[in-house]
């Protein structure tokens, strides 16, 4: 049997953060999607993406697949669900297709022959971008679970101070000295080999991945998640960062996605909340306009290997797109598309081959390589947002 995700009908609502990767690779929580189903599964599980995505995330099928809607987090009763599907059928729930098991990738219309099977529980779903910090509360708590059942924690050092440390969880190398940490209103876990700097206030829940850093004297408020080999350090309020993106600086962040290898300067802030208080409007490139979030707080939402420079204020309900150069004083307009380099006084076009001189050079700082197929992956994201920009 081959475990599959399939990319399903929110790929463009989950733009720009899809991009440059299938929507089973986001982050909520702990782990990725695709974690979450590996680790419930008991086995590996592959993408069914757009094709320019494909030669980093190739598809590993046989003769009998079970394909899963990538934007679903697994629990007991889905996954079971899942697995008790026969060939030639399919499982519906309240969001349409959930899963089918059939030996290829079959589009919406060659569903038809398939057996109905209804699925009648609830589901947890990534539907829109802003739903990635919405619900990372239950996806932390979920994950936390996931990981460390059955498992002992590695000993929190007496020169902290914890509350309800039977929620704290520090993996093998977490370093964490002269800090706070609050477990009270969710559970705290640290990665192997992460570390927290002297001074940090941290309430949970709050996941740091592996060789994460919170920097000295960080105020962190809950559901916060920063990936693995983040940095973040000021004052950070339920922000999602998925993998090697920096915010190390004083500013604040809050209600807001970074995707991977983004870097905000000192002094970047974010709005989370309107004057007026009303509720937040956001881009979303399905329906090619500003979307009602519902949301009272919601922040920014940026596309991988994106800057800001020191200084930057992004308003409320903010989009940057992948590859983008953020500076110059006051706030840049609300929706900012891929590859795109300037600020207030306007935009200029960040061509590839730049971009690539400069994710080369940030992940090799990590040990990384930008490889051919990351630059096949920039160029079409240059194409396909080309429409968005002046140039």
């Amino acid at each position: 049997m081959h475990y599959i995700l399939f990319d399903g009908d929110r790929r463009e609502a989950l733009l720009p953060l899809t991009y440059t990767r299938p929507v089973g690779a986001l982050r909520t929580g702990i782990l990725t999607l695709q974690e979450k189903w590996a680790h419930d599964l008991g086995a590996p599980v592959s993408f069914s993406t757009v094709a320019y995505l494909s030669g980093k995330f190739p598809m590993e099928a046989g003769t009998d697949n079970l394909f899963i809607k990538g934007s679903l987090l697994p629990d007991a009763h889905l996954v079971q669900a899942v697995q008790n599907l026969k060939k030639g059928e399919a499982l519906f729930g309240p969001p349409g297709l959930l899963a089918y098991r059939s030996p290829e990738p079959l589009e919406e219309g060659q569903l038809e022959g398939l057996g109905r099977i209804a699925y009648p529980g609830d589901v947890l779903e990534l539907r829109n971008t802003w739903d990635i910090f919405s619900i990372n509360g239950p996806a932390l708590e979920q994950d936390f679970e996931r990981l460390t059942r059955g498992r002992e924690s590695m000993p929190l050092p007496a020169s902290n101070r914890a509350v309800h440390p039977e929620h704290i969880f520090l993996e093998e190398g977490a370093s964490v000295e002269f800090s706070i940490l609050n477990a009270s209103e969710g559970p705290i876990y640290i990665g192997q080999g992460a570390t927290v700097m002297e001074g940090s206030l941290i309430r949970g829940g709050f996941a740091l991945g592996a060789h994460g850093v919170v920097k000295m004297g960080a105020k962190i408020y809950g559901p916060t998640t920063a990936g693995p080999w983040c940095k973040i350090g000021g004052e950070v309020n339920n922000a999602v960062l998925f993998g090697y993106s920096n915010k190390g600086h004083d500013g604040f962040l809050g209600n807001s996605v970074l995707g991977e290898w983004c870097n905000l300067g000192a002094d970047t802030n974010n709005s989370n909340l309107k004057n007026n208080y009303a509720r937040v409007r956001l881009w979303n490139y399905q329906s090619g306009g500003f979307d009602q979030t519902g949301l009272q707080f919601c922040g920014l939402v940026m596309g991988d290997h994106s800057k800001s420079a020191i200084n930057t204020m992004f308003n409320t309900g903010t989009v940057v797109g992948v590859s983008c150069n953020i500076f110059a004083a006051g706030f840049p307009r609300n929706f900012i598309p891929s590859f795109s380099w300037g600020g207030t006084s306007g935009f200029s076009t960040y061509f590839p081959e730049k971009a690539f001189e400069a994710a080369r050079v940030a992940m090799e700082r990590r040990g990384q390589e930008f490889t051919r197929e990351d630059e096949e992956i920039f160029l079409q994201v240059f194409e396909q947002s080309r429409k968005y920009r002046k140039s």
